[in-house]
């Protein structure tokens, strides 16, 4: 007898969980990019959110040389999926929650479009919609350490 396959759960990260993963090597983030790894789980990202992602590795606060900044993108790349506007779906009838960090709606927009079942991130305007979003059966919104990968 087969297994039936499982889905594999796609993920959004916000930026700073993609920080913590690819500059800051965080090990609250281990089990993240260990179901990257494994393929039991897939981080996606859209052009918007991967520009910003691409211009915050620039800020002086960070300190990162060119040759670190080149190597953060390439990880991130490696392991973030980037989706085209046809990959993302239209929801026109759905109203997401407004965000109070205007810059951290796209996230939100994102995992809805891509049909993620989960927002990584630890962002307090982010999570205090988690209960939102959850209740509504959009996706979930949790911080990385909260996040439990599927079993292999």
């Amino acid at each position: 007898m087969r297994a039936m396959s499982v889905p594999v759960p796609r993920l959004v990260l916000d930026t700073n969980v993609a920080l913590d993963l690819f500059v800051f090597r965080d090990p609250a983030c281990a089990r993240l990019m260990d179901a990257l790894q494994r393929g039991v789980a897939t981080a996606v990202v859209d052009e918007p959110c991967r520009a910003e992602w691409l211009a915050v590795l620039t800020y002086p606060a960070f300190g990162l040389t060119a040759p670190a900044r080149a190597e953060a993108a390439t990880a991130f790349d490696r392991w973030v999926t980037l989706l085209s506007g046809q990959a993302l779906a239209l929801h026109p009838g759905v109203k997401l929650p407004r965000c109070a960090d205007p810059d951290d709606q796209k996230f939100l927009e994102l995992a809805l479009a891509a049909g993620a079942q989960t927002l990584l991130s630890k962002d307090k305007a982010l999570l205090q919609l988690a209960r939102r979003t959850a209740r509504e059966g959009w996706f979930r919104i949790l911080c990385p350490s909260a996040w439990e990968p599927p079993p292999p």
